[in-house]
């Protein structure tokens, strides 16, 4: 009887422990890893727990894989305007260096 409180004990901290990855916006294979590196849980431990939250809180994991989608495509369109930015500047007269001779 022990076996399974402590079994039940180490999978409530594995679901604590992802509800922590969660608030800092973590993908799945982000929170596998930080769970891995930092608390010494396997990947397949956490992949598992993560599933089954998943089951549970559908329209919750739905809404949150939206969400950082939406938060990559402003990333990347970020990264788009910095380019743009950086090209523009480089083309504008006195930037280059044939102009400093």
């Amino acid at each position: 009887m022990s076996t399974d409180h402590s079994s039940a004990s180490y999978i409530h901290l594995v679901q604590h422990l992802i509800e922590k990855c969660l608030i800092f916006q973590m993908t799945k294979e982000e929170c596998m890893e930080a769970l891995s590196k930092h608390a010494n849980i396997k990947p397949i431990i956490t992949s598992t727990v993560w599933r089954e939250l998943e089951k549970e809180n559908k329209e919750f994991f739905e809404s949150y894989k939206e969400s950082q989608n939406k938060d990559r495509m402003t990333e990347e369109e970020t990264s788009a305007m910095i380019q743009k930015m950086i090209l523009s500047s480089s083309d504008e007269p006195g930037s280059s260096k044939e102009s400093d001779k």
